[in-house]
């Protein structure tokens, strides 16, 4: 008797699982209507996730307005991409070009509003260690990342609400477990608190707020040679008693770890994110989070649920030792 109550328990449990699985992949599978009508905004355009996603969007049937940082960039996506899609230069970090690409949107949208905002520009470098930093550095990757991002959303709600959106905000894995120094981390911990925030304050007026968190991907922000230069830059620059301090094999065991993380974790199918910033856009449900790649869901974003004495011992694994001991990979 007691063995038949088990296994009824066990087949009913089973039975509500696979009921739940079925309802949410129903839900999350729903698709919004009139999406020839939509217009959408991404910045970031000139190459990676932000050009991809337009072009994707662009077929999918969206009024897609690119934002680029420079005019190559624009002319490379108008070649690739419909008529149906704009391009506009925008700098983040000029409040002038945010009011000029806002002008420029206004008119394009119309009495309908802005269905979608992706705000996908950012920059990585300077990153390395905290000490190898100074002030300026930290604010050059902030003003991108963070105070560029939020600029823009505010600036662009009104057309938001009205045609009661969506916002997409691009942070990182590195948003939840910081790993390397620099303004990168801090400026995508603030991304996703900023984007926690402006949901709950949003859906007050049917605007959905959703965060992508990509792991480790091959595009122009992860570029290693970019990355490798200004390491050594820094390292040249710091005083002697500092280098000694971290050992002569240190920039070059830093480096390694660079390297064989890109090698290892990297992956240069974009669609991963990109897909995650359509179903955030087109789907009639969006979900608040995507994890975007395998380390993102199966490693990152796991150990970012784990005691902190946890996380720090996995980061000093990874990372390389000071005083010449090598890195630990």
């Amino acid at each position: 008797m007691v063995l038949f109550c088990a296994d009824l328990l066990c087949c009913c449990s089973l039975a509500v699982l696979a009921l739940v699985a079925a309802v949410w992949f129903f839900r999350d599978s729903r698709q919004i209507s009139g999406i020839h009508e939509k217009h959408v905004l991404v910045t970031g355009c000139d190459s990676g996730f932000g050009e991809l996603a337009a072009r994707q969007l662009d077929r999918r049937g969206f009024h897609v307005i690119a934002a680029c940082l420079t005019e190559p960039g624009a002319s490379r996506l108008r070649a690739a991409a419909s008529p149906r899609l704009k391009t506009l230069l925008l700098n983040v970090t000029d409040s002038a070009s945010v009011e000029s690409a806002l002008e420029r949107v206004r008119s394009e949208t119309g009495e309908r509003g802005l269905w979608g905002l992706v705000n996908n520009a950012g920059i990585s470098v300077p990153i390395g260690p905290m000490e190898w930093m100074q002030l300026e550095d930290f604010k050059k990757v902030l003003d991108v990342n963070l105070i560029g991002l939020i600029e823009v959303t505010l600036k662009f709600l009104p057309l938001l609400k009205k045609a009661r959106g969506r916002v997409v905000n691009v942070a990182s894995i590195l948003g939840r477990v910081s790993l390397i120094g620099g303004g990168y981390c801090l400026a995508k911990y603030g991304v996703e608190a900023f984007s926690d925030s402006l949901r709950r304050d949003m859906m007050h007026f049917g605007v959905k707020v959703s965060i992508i968190e990509p792991g480790f991907f091959k595009t122009q922000v992860a570029d290693l040679g970019l990355i490798e230069d200004d390491l050594k830059k820094r390292w040249n620059n710091l005083p002697a008693e500092v280098r000694r301090a971290y050992g002569d094999s240190y920039l070059q065991d830093y480096k390694k770890v660079q390297e064989l993380s890109m090698k290892i974790l990297a992956s240069s199918d974009l669609s991963k994110v990109t897909s995650c910033m359509q179903h955030a856009l087109s789907a009639r449900y969006p979900r608040t989070r995507y994890s975007a790649g395998w380390d993102a869901k199966f490693l990152w974003i796991p150990l970012s649920y784990l005691p902190t004495c946890i996380t720090d011992i996995f980061t000093n694994i990874i990372m390389p030792s000071t005083k010449g001991s090598g890195t630990s990979l």
